[in-house]
């Protein structure tokens, strides 16, 4: 397990590039990055790093009640899209089916960032990766990869 401190959003920034620059698409289906941890810890902020470290120009957002937004990455990225998944508001995993998740996994050019995994986890295959987030007393934020 690896794990990283972050005080500023520019750490953030230069970690979502170091994130990203690690990955590889895996030629069995999307690659699948799942994040946790309390609400405030920084999954969403993480999620806005890395759709900037890929070029997204759009305003990255929660999708907390939407619960999935997708964005085509520019030309030459390793990814073709970014699907951003909040499970915060779903009780199983079934409740993917209408948001085309099984199709999103089998398609080798998505990356998917999936916040609240533990509420959909009968619907997950093993992820690439794993993060947690905690906030810590003084203000430091501490991501996990497993």
């Amino acid at each position: 397990m690896t794990e990283i401190s972050i005080r500023t959003l520019e750490e953030l920034e230069v970690e979502a590039a170091h994130f990203i620059n690690s990955l590889a698409p895996s030629p069995r289906g999307a690659t699948l990055v799942t994040l946790s941890g309390e609400l405030g810890a920084g999954k969403t902020a993480f999620t806005k790093a890395v759709a900037k470290a890929l070029g997204v120009e759009e305003i990255v957002n929660s999708p907390t009640f939407v619960l999935e937004k997708i964005y085509l990455l520019p030309e030459g990225k390793l990814f073709k899209r970014l699907i951003h998944i909040d499970a915060y508001r779903l009780e199983k995993g079934s409740d993917l089916t209408p948001l085309g998740f099984d199709e999103l996994v089998r398609d080798v050019d998505n990356l998917i960032l999936l916040e609240w995994p533990e509420r959909v986890v009968d619907a997950l295959h093993s992820p690439a990766v794993h993060l947690s987030f905690v906030v810590l007393s003084d203000g430091l934020h501490k991501i996990s990869y497993d």
